[in-house]
């Protein structure tokens, strides 16, 4: 029997561009290729400027929209309770998946899961988790609070209580238990890097559970090295991404401030990168403040947001992609694109980031929320052509669409 597969996001690509929506959407599409699937659909959370009316809408032909909100993010429970049994379990019923495949619970709520149980209990769920939001309260990114955000290893309820004072340790305990209560209605879990699914293992899920598989990219041939001008070097250093404090851009930004005139006259940065506006005044402030001088220098390009239709154009003209992460990452979408791109990187040397670029292999690591390190690998990787062409060339291709759904299909006929 062929399978009916939902795929459920926290957003649309065609309104936001997280990673996590784009990887959703791109296993969506590729999984109407499959040979054994029957059908697919893909539903996502939206705001449409009417609230959260709890509303299922048709976006196009097998892709809808669903008007929902939290209301408790401590327990992820949803605004529109009247949805989860009405809109919610209407669709379920009508289009009759084999398989409801999640990326998120975000902005829904994660009663829905339970919702699709009650539906029909022979629906299988399957679940890639993208960041550690059921771990951690501190918007899942496993950082402390307050001044430094300083990078958390694990969770414990006194641990967590010193983060979030106004609750108590036994709030902690039900959170987590509330949590895995719906996570044991999962047949089973997919991470992207073996370092989140670590972490999901030593939180609580079985092992035996959740498996690692990487976020498929495109099926093509690397773009050719970036057309140099006689005696022109491997210097243009890129970031694409979201700008907000987790993401390390006022790192880069300090890693100019450290260099000499002389040294940054030796390289180009450029920020590719939306959402500065979203952020805090004093984030905002911050980051504007750094880059004015850089951009009036000349060593600073703000590019601001793309498509991702428009990626592959900006990374021709680029020699090095940099992700400066200041938390712990999972897989970034980056990584994989920028290899799809032949396009060697600089990354953080913590978490997903360190386990997916190689050190001296196919890019370079540097100390994590270190301005002064970055600046050195950056100069290094300025100077020395033959890393360049080194790193180019160990690069090894990221999974396609085709293949990550294959590998997709060998974990959920464990579950038939």
């Amino acid at each position: 029997m062929k399978e009916r597969i939902l795929v459920i996001s926290h957003g649309h690509p065609d309104f936001s561009l997280g990673g996590a929506e784009i990887a959703a959407y791109n296993l969506f599409n590729a999984y109407k290729e499959h040979p054994e699937v029957e059908e697919t659909w893909f539903l996502a959370r939206a705001d449409r400027g009417r609230g959260p009316t709890g509303q299922i809408r048709k976006r196009r032909d097998n892709e809808y929209l669903w008007e929902q909100a939290i209301h408790d993010w401590h327990k992820f429970k949803a605004v529109n309770q009247d949805s989860l049994t009405t809109w919610f379990a209407d669709l379920i019923k009508a289009l009759k998946p084999t398989i409801v495949h999640m990326h998120h619970y975000a902005h829904m709520g994660i009663e829905f899961i339970r919702v699709i149980k009650k539906v029909d209990p022979t629906i299988r769920i399957f679940f890639t988790l993208h960041e550690y939001m059921a771990i951690c309260k501190h918007n899942g990114q496993m950082v402390k609070t307050g001044e430094g955000h300083k990078l958390c290893s694990s969770e414990s309820l006194d641990e967590c209580r010193m983060c979030f004072p106004e609750n108590t340790a036994e709030d902690f305990w039900l959170r987590k238990h509330f949590i895995k209560q719906h996570f044991d209605l999962v047949e089973g879990f997919i991470s992207p890097s073996e370092f989140l699914r670590q972490r999901y293992i030593d939180w609580g899920i079985d092992e035996n559970k959740i498996i690692m598989i990487e976020n498929g990219q495109r099926d093509i041939a690397p773009l050719p090295p970036r057309k140099l001008q006689e005696g022109g070097k491997r210097n243009r250093f890129a970031y694409f991404g979201q700008v907000n404090p987790y993401k390390g851009i006022d790192v880069l930004l300090e890693a100019l401030r450290s260099m000499t005139k002389e040294e940054r006259s030796e390289l180009t940065v450029e920020i590719h990168g939306a959402n500065l506006e979203a952020q805090t005044g004093e984030f905002q402030e911050k980051v504007k403040k750094l880059a004015r001088k850089f951009i009036k220098e000349g060593s600073l390009r703000w590019v601001g947001p793309y498509r991702p239709e428009e990626q592959l154009a900006k990374m021709q003209e680029i020699d090095w992609v940099v992700v400066p992460s200041i938390w712990w990452e999972n897989s970034p979408m980056v990584i994989q694109e920028a290899f799809t791109a032949g396009r060697p990187l600089i990354v953080s040397n913590i978490g997903g980031m360190a386990e997916k670029v190689k050190d001296g292999i196919d890019g370079l690591h540097f100390s994590a929320r270190n301005p002064t390190d970055l600046a050195s690998k950056m100069l290094l990787a300025a100077k020395s052509d033959i890393l360049w062409d080194g790193c180019r060339q160990n690069i090894k291709k990221p999974i396609s669409y085709t293949e990550c759904t294959k590998e997709h299909f060998s974990f959920f006929k464990n579950y038939n």
